[in-house]
């Protein structure tokens, strides 16, 4: 599975660091994903995503159905 949240959709962006000289070298700044179980009360049981941390945040406010239903995930099929 790629490194990318499943319910925002997020996944690394590119960047340049810049040395003291002011060389420049291209790198990816990578999402910080979590794996987390959590608990889906419409079916009653535990379902595990890989999250990015702002997703996470986001749960604590609105519920994993609608947040699903957003990203067009069938949480039946995980």
């Amino acid at each position: 599975m790629s490194r990318r949240c499943q319910l925002t959709g997020k996944t690394a962006n590119n960047a340049v660091t810049i040395s003291f000289s002011h060389k420049r070298n291209k790198r990816l700044q990578e999402v910080n994903l979590q794996q987390k179980r959590i608990w889906w009360a419409e079916g009653k049981r535990f379902v595990t995503l890989k999250l990015s941390t702002k997703a996470i945040k986001t749960l604590q406010y609105k519920s994993l159905d609608t947040f699903a239903r957003e990203a067009g995930i069938d949480l039946r099929k995980l």
